[in-house]
């Protein structure tokens, strides 16, 4: 199994692509730890896994405090002896009211919440945990972006492109500062994908947008988390050991 006793922690792992991924890396062998603020959800996927056959904890944690999740971090590695996969999926669109909203329609706390949101996480993710797998001598991680950080989302803001624009330079960056250490960074960068949190909106939409939107997909269908998950798992996986510094489009050839 490809990851085998590995412990991987996944951030934003109650739903969505999050979930997704533990699903996966929890069948091949891993031992997922998963983060959210939603107890309920965690808990829901530690029974699933489980109830599967899998190995999965959960940590009940706030990903934008700096407190909180250099305590889970700290706690893992006491607890599992390191961090092999670092999974940060924190980030989205719809945690302002308009999430297509131009330029001159955003507020400043509106565009400071999205930064914040999508960017934040990450960071203190990956600077919590890079030193744990610099003492191994390895590690994985992988970034989630999105395809409105390549400008070529119609319906985000300028402030979502921005952040996840940010996590793609993010992850170029450090590629240079880790591979010394053994360590991979990666990102992929989604189209829609039809998350729990995403549904709702999209069903809201006409026939006709939904239509529109399904033709400007080469495959002609919208991702479902699972479609990106599997992406996330091969970054995560032995056969990326020579892969690094990449983002790439989970997209169905938009």
């Amino acid at each position: 199994m490809r990851f085998q006793d590995k412990v991987a922690l996944i951030t934003a792992a109650g739903a969505g692509i999050g979930r997704a991924t533990a699903d996966i890396m929890a069948r091949d062998g891993a031992i997922v730890v998963g983060v959210d603020t939603d107890e309920a959800r965690l808990d829901a996927m530690v029974a699933a896994i489980t109830e599967a056959g899998g190995r999965a904890h959960a940590q009940c944690a706030n990903a934008l405090d700096p407190a909180q999740v250099g305590t889970v971090v700290a706690g893992i590695a006491r607890q599992f002896g390191g961090v092999d996969i670092l999974v940060n999926a924190v980030g989205g669109s719809t945690v302002i009211a308009r999430p297509s909203a131009t330029v001159d329609e955003l507020t400043f706390a509106e565009w400071q919440k999205l930064i914040a949101f999508n960017l934040e996480g990450t960071f203190l993710f990956t600077h919590a945990v890079v030193p744990v797998m610099k003492q191994a001598g390895r590690g994985k991680i992988v970034n989630l972006a999105s395809i409105a950080g390549r400008g070529l989302s119609v319906s985000s803001s300028s402030a979502y492109a921005a952040a996840k624009g940010g996590i793609i330079a993010f992850t170029r960056k450090l590629a240079f500062e880790l591979g010394p250490f053994g360590i991979t960074i990666n990102a992929i960068a989604p189209s829609l994908t039809l998350s729990e949190r995403l549904l709702p909106h999209w069903n809201q939409r006409a026939p006709e947008d939904q239509a529109a939107e399904i033709a400007r997909v080469p495959l002609r269908r919208i991702a479902e988390a699972a479609d990106q998950a599997k992406v996330i798992c091969f970054l995560a996986s032995a056969d990326a050991d020579f892969v690094t510094g990449v983002t790439i489009d989970v997209t169905g050839g938009q």
